[in-house]
């Protein structure tokens, strides 16, 4: 079945509030059985199932909460936020000894829904499962998704659409908003409560609160990093959207590129492009700045120490962040250890990309042919990148293995996860099903999945995204 812990319900009162669902008429779409397998969840009824990821049935070990927290939104402080749209059911222990955040997306009202109906589409539920899972076999960290669940109900957005919820299990959904949140409201012994959460729940290998800022600002950049070595845009970098854990949260408005551009922005709300493709590292940064605005009261009894040690973490961070650039891009051309040396011959062949409008997923998939064809790549960056290959004394074998483990085959472009979304919409959902069967090896070549590495057509093109929830 299954048997949830609660230990973020055990927090005082202040953390969270009571949830109560609305009245759906659940019908399961689609249930990751890999992922529950992994929960240690052995229930197969698709009936119980529905009920139970909607929330109206509530099993007797679980106590659903919205979670409190406040965030800086487009660059804007919003002291009180919260779950406006999601629900904590509680926390399941996985096969791996640890805790997951069983949380409901789209699951209705709770207290801190500002006047929103709580409520999501189905092709937002969609989305978020199609690239949640991608993400994850492309082994980046992130949220996963284990369901989807229609409920029934009339969702009023831009259009009349069907409703539907996300059942998503993440490490756990603190924020950097949640200690926004009780930072703005200069509330010492929550932030100290939260942050004795934080480090038995996702640093228990950190003996000091100043140990567990140096971790997550590693973490952070091995995510951005991550990101952008996949051309994925995440859309909406607000803190409360950004993990303590480290992951990927919150699929809004995000997509993945086509052709490549520095400046790429999807999201129809981002008129800015405050959160573009080559904004993402420095965003993050920003986000981590504010965290630590947070944590000086909490760090050490003597606030100077506590700023003197933060200011020299936060210096740190441009250094930190290019280190887990490099590693990232380096493996893409072949490096096996990537330094600043190589940063030129980067940059050479992004700027090669953009200039002649190259698809970045198909282009960084075919290099490893160029190894041996110098007709493939101009000159220049041929000779530059042939140089640093042969320095590193690799077998040729080995660099292109390398290669191939670093640059997908596939990753959800934005016209095929339009399309099944269309689908669905139309009650079919057998492309949907066909492309969360392919995601599931984004690495591996096969005539099969061919059809997925075409970028769009013109009239395929999606020039903005949206959240939709």
């Amino acid at each position: 079945m299954m048997n949830f812990q609660n230990t973020y319900f055990e927090l005082p009162e202040q953390f969270h509030k009571n949830f109560t669902a609305p009245s759906f008429s659940p019908e399961l779409i689609v249930y990751n059985y890999e992922l529950a397998a992994f929960l240690k969840i052995d229930l197969e009824d698709k009936e119980e199932l529905a009920k139970i990821l909607s929330a109206q049935k509530i099993l007797p070990t679980s106590k659903p909460i919205a979670m409190a927290y406040a965030g800086h939104q487009f660059g804007h402080f919003v002291p009180s936020l919260g779950d406006g749209r999601a629900v904590l059911l509680g926390e399941l222990e996985a096969t791996n000894k640890k805790l997951y955040d069983l949380h409901l997306k789209g699951a209705g009202q709770t207290l801190y829904s500002r006047g929103g109906d709580g409520l999501s589409p189905l092709g937002p539920a969609i989305r978020e499962y199609l690239i949640s899972e991608a993400m994850f076999h492309l082994n980046i960290k992130t949220t996963r998704s284990l369901a989807v669940v229609t409920t029934g109900k009339t969702v009023y957005r831009e259009e009349a659409y069907p409703g539907a919820i996300t059942a998503r299990i993440a490490s756990s959904h603190i924020r950097v908003g949640t200690f926004e949140y009780f930072a703005a409201r200069q509330d010492t012994e929550s932030l100290k409560i939260l942050m004795e959460f934080t480090k038995k729940r996702l640093y228990p290998d950190c003996s000091t609160y100043q140990e567990i800022f140096a971790t997550f600002i590693e973490r952070q950049a091995e995510l951005i990093a991550s990101w952008l070595s996949i051309g994925f845009i995440h859309g909406v970098m607000n803190t409360d959207n950004t993990s303590i854990a480290g992951e990927t949260i919150d699929y809004g408005p995000c997509a993945f590129m086509d052709d490549f551009q520095k400046d790429q922005c999807f999201s129809y709300i981002d008129r800015n492009k405050r959160y573009a493709y080559n904004n993402q590292m420095d965003i993050m940064m920003w986000n981590i700045s504010r965290l630590a605005t947070c944590l000086i009261p909490i760090l050490d009894q003597d606030e100077k120490k506590s700023i003197a040690f933060l200011e020299q973490a936060l210096d740190s961070m441009p250094g930190i962040f290019q280190k887990a650039y490099l590693n990232k891009m380096g493996k893409k051309f072949g490096l096996k250890k990537a330094t600043s040396e190589h940063l030129q011959l980067i940059e050479q062949y992004l700027n090669h990309l953009e200039e002649n409008k190259l698809d970045f997923t198909n282009s960084f998939r075919e290099l490893s042919n160029a190894l041996e064809s110098e007709d493939l790549l101009p000159k220049e960056i041929y000779q530059n990148w042939k140089k640093v290959i042969d320095e590193q004394a690799l077998p040729l074998e080995e660099v292109k293995n390398l290669m191939q483990k670093n640059n997908p085959f596939i990753i959800p472009r934005n016209h095929q996860v339009q399309k099944a979304i269309d689908l669905a919409y139309e009650g079919d959902f057998e492309y949907f099903f066909k492309l969360c069967d392919a995601f599931k090896n984004c690495y591996k070549e096969s005539e099969e999945k061919q059809y997925l590495t075409a970028p769009p057509k013109i009239s395929e093109i999606v020039k903005n995204t949206f959240c939709g929830t």
